[in-house]
């Protein structure tokens, strides 16, 4: 098992792990967790979860969908887990496991 250089940082992990918790993943039904949601989960301000985010959803990992709003304050951003991002989540926290000899 090997660390995933793109899950690593401890911010994209947390993302990951919060989505993956909250079943907010890409599957047959698809789940999706608001930013906002997100945003409170993970403690982390609106500029650093959205390059978080950036970097996990060129990868791959995750998906962003906006929801229009009359205005763009009331605009919705859904955030999910995709199939390989939850794969790759899984790999992660087993080559962790791992490393603490679990």
């Amino acid at each position: 098992m090997t660390l995933d250089p793109v899950i690593h940082p401890i911010n994209r992990l947390t993302i990951c792990a919060a989505l993956n918790a909250a079943g907010a993943v890409e599957g047959d039904t698809r789940y999706e967790m608001k930013f906002a949601r997100l945003r409170e989960i993970t403690k982390l301000s609106d500029a650093t979860l959205s390059k978080q985010l950036g970097a996990l959803e060129q990868a791959g990992y995750v998906t962003r969908f906006r929801e229009y709003g009359s205005t763009r304050a009331k605009d919705t951003v859904w955030v999910t887990l995709t199939v390989q991002g939850q794969q790759a989540l899984e790999g992660h926290l087993a080559a962790l496991r791992e490393i603490a000899g679990e």
